[in-house]
């Protein structure tokens, strides 16, 4: 009687999806949104997956929660995955798992959830300004007009492209935004686009000299 081909063991990060614990998508984010994929470079094909996954299977879409009722249901652990994972977000599975004490499977299902709850929200590369040109970090302030239409407005500084953030804030300005470029002289331009948005009365700018501190959120 002819030998039989067994197949291979199924060890927990193929069952997770995974022929490698490493192989994970990163992606490069160099403006403030950018989307959540899931982590692992193959997601195979399951008849019970969940509705809240959406007709994509690598696309997460958060479950909408109250944020006291979602933070009071984080534990111990579920803060040090996060914080491991802010230190380093290429880490391995089994990486993280040996510094919180769980096996790489437990890690693989604690991240996932924390994905489609909203607490991760997303991977990005750090890169730096500077090398890819982009020197003149600024903060400009907007005070916008009496007839302001919110919509219009937010609308008309999200089609400048350098900009890279803006606040709805309190006091007397309505707007803060991240402005990023090449020179002063793309400054100055940015600046005339932003007085020309609807909305726009005045713009008040500062220049960053120095970034003694930059870090995350506290976890």
């Amino acid at each position: 009687m002819g030998s039989m081909l067994l197949p291979p063991p199924v060890t927990s990060e193929r069952a997770a999806g995974y022929d490698h614990p490493s192989e994970r998508s990163c992606f490069l984010c160099l403006r403030c949104q950018f989307t959540l994929t899931n982590r692992g470079s193959h997601v195979p094909e399951r008849r019970n997956r969940s509705k809240r996954t959406g007709s994509s299977p690598n696309k997460v879409v958060p479950i909408h929660e109250g944020a006291e009722a979602l933070r009071a249901s984080l534990d111990d652990t579920d803060l040090a995955i996060v914080r491991a994972l802010q230190a380093n977000a290429r880490a391995t599975y089994t990486e993280i798992g040996r510094a919180v004490g769980l096996s790489a499977a437990s890690v693989h299902e604690r991240v996932h959830r924390l994905e489609v709850r909203g607490v991760i929200r997303g991977y990005h590369a750090e890169v730096d300004p500077e090398v890819l040109g982009l020197e003149v970090l600024s903060l400009v302030s907007v005070l916008s007009s009496d007839s302001i239409d919110a919509a219009a407005t937010e609308a008309g500084m999200a089609a400048i492209g350098q900009v890279e953030t803006a606040w709805n804030v309190a006091g007397e300005d309505s707007y803060m935004l991240v402005v990023r470029t090449h020179s002063i002289a793309e400054l100055s331009e940015v600046l005339q686009r932003l007085q020309a948005v609807d909305g726009v009365a005045r713009t008040r700018t500062s220049v960053v000299l120095a970034t003694p501190v930059q870090r995350g959120p506290a976890v």
